[in-house]
């Protein structure tokens, strides 16, 4: 422990974060691995743009509906258990998918219902076990440091799962990384038993947190701007690495593309959570909102490899620009909301229902898109639109405002987690 503090410099470091870390480190690195291979996995088998988004569509409409069930379940029983039942869950989408093998395209409903509820199981315990293990000092620190694992597990993951999947003959490659995926939720189960056991207790409030938007400007605004954030999310988390496939025609080129993007985003989430103070947090967002938009002109009107590679480097640097104060911004605006330390489960419901809700609607348009307009001239002009999502965020936190300290409350509640896709890794 002493040579961990001693590295990263801080001075509060304990034995249940490190575990935590390591528990969201399993999790990066088995999505990194599969969680991109799986889009192209069933593209392969149907060719069709429309079923990817049914699949996706599947993931974020289970994963809110999760997330209230489990909110309900974390305030009746241990943190821990809602954990180890999203991993559970996650486990049996991989099995499926091994099982059902080159038929997973008839089966989207019910792999994108599986992944969804274990993404919402997992998360909702994530976060809350987040917020009862670190303290406020640490907070830009957490968030940044878990992007920098993120962003390792995404060198390693894509070129690695990419490697193997050109090499081995037929569908033997990604049984292979299912299997390793699936070995790797297991190792975070295990971790979890070396956590502190925490009781739950309280009244589950979800719907007056949602009501809190109609008294609390500062709530309604920050959840307004989650929603506009999973407008890009929805659509670009799937269509992005369909793209480069097609480009390439290659798993390892994939492999490449997810490479590169985590290349650059580790040594920008290293600087960010080095060098972000508070004072430049509404900056940041808007810089990052700024490149994340002006990416997309690099691909939209001539797709090739080359200007997918550059894509990659340029929003891996506006990522982490945006999420680390944006989640910091976010869980301080939580912080200083009614009755915070008792309902930050509720907070996080209510603000994963927004965040899933843009992700839903983006969807939903590129599901009509594809049948009104077509693949060709649709695509790239609903790009242009959602990718806006990201800018305009700025537009609902520019107006947030924050005294400059918070309550004794606050500061031993609300630490923030991980924002975006929470599948791992940067939503391209």
């Amino acid at each position: 422990m002493a040579i961990i503090k001693k590295l990263t410099g801080q001075e509060q470091i304990t034995r249940d974060l490190v575990l935590l870390l390591c528990i969201g480190g399993c999790y990066a690195l088995s999505v990194s691995l599969s969680n991109t291979f799986v889009n192209v996995y069933l593209w392969k088998q149907s060719g069709e743009f429309r079923d990817l988004a049914v699949y996706n569509l599947s993931i974020v409409t289970l994963q809110p509906l999760t997330f209230i069930v489990a909110g309900k379940l974390a305030k009746k029983v241990d943190r821990i258990i809602v954990l180890r039942l999203g991993v559970s869950f996650l486990a049996v989408f991989f099995i499926t998918v091994l099982l059902v093998g080159s038929s997973a395209h008839n089966y989207l409903i019910l792999l994108g219902a599986l992944l969804g509820v274990g993404y919402g199981f997992y998360w909702l315990a994530f976060n809350v076990l987040t917020f009862e293990i670190t303290e406020p000092e640490t907070r830009d620190f957490f968030n940044g440091f878990f992007g920098i694992l993120t962003s390792m597990a995404g060198m390693v993951g894509p070129i690695v799962a990419g490697y193997i999947i050109s090499s081995l003959a037929n569908a033997k490659g990604y049984t292979l990384i299912f299997s390793i995926s699936l070995g790797l939720f297991v190792l975070a189960v295990i971790f979890s038993f070396f956590l502190k056991r925490r009781s739950a207790k309280g009244n589950y409030l979800f719907l007056r947190i949602l009501k809190e938007r109609s008294y609390n400007k500062n709530w309604r605004l920050m959840t307004n701007a989650h929603f506009f954030q999973g407008l890009r999310e929805g659509t670009f988390v799937f269509v992005i690495s369909v793209f480069v496939y097609i480009t390439s025609n290659s798993e390892m080129a994939l492999g490449k593309f997810g490479f590169v993007n985590s290349l650059t985003s580790f040594i920008a989430y290293y600087a960010v959570s080095r060098w972000m103070k508070r004072k430049y947090r509404k900056k940041a967002i808007l810089c990052g909102g700024l490149l994340l938009y002006g990416a997309i002109f690099l691909i939209v009107f001539h797709l090739s490899y080359p200007r997918l590679i550059l894509y990659a480097i340029v929003i891996a640097i506006a990522y982490p620009l945006l999420l680390v104060p944006y989640s910091s911004l976010t869980f301080d605006v939580i912080g200083r909301s009614w009755k915070s330390a008792e309902m930050r489960i509720e907070y996080i419901v209510v603000r994963e229902l927004f965040l899933n809700g843009g992700r839903i609607v983006s969807i939903l348009a590129f599901l009509a898109v594809i049948v009104f307009f077509g693949e060709k001239p649709g695509i790239p002009v609903l790009m242009l639109i959602l990718g806006a999502g990201h800018l305009l965020i700025y537009l609902f936190v520019r107006h947030i405002h924050l005294d400059g300290k918070g309550t004794d409350e606050e500061k031993r509640s609300f630490i923030p987690p991980k924002l975006a896709n929470e599948e791992g890794g940067s939503p391209m």
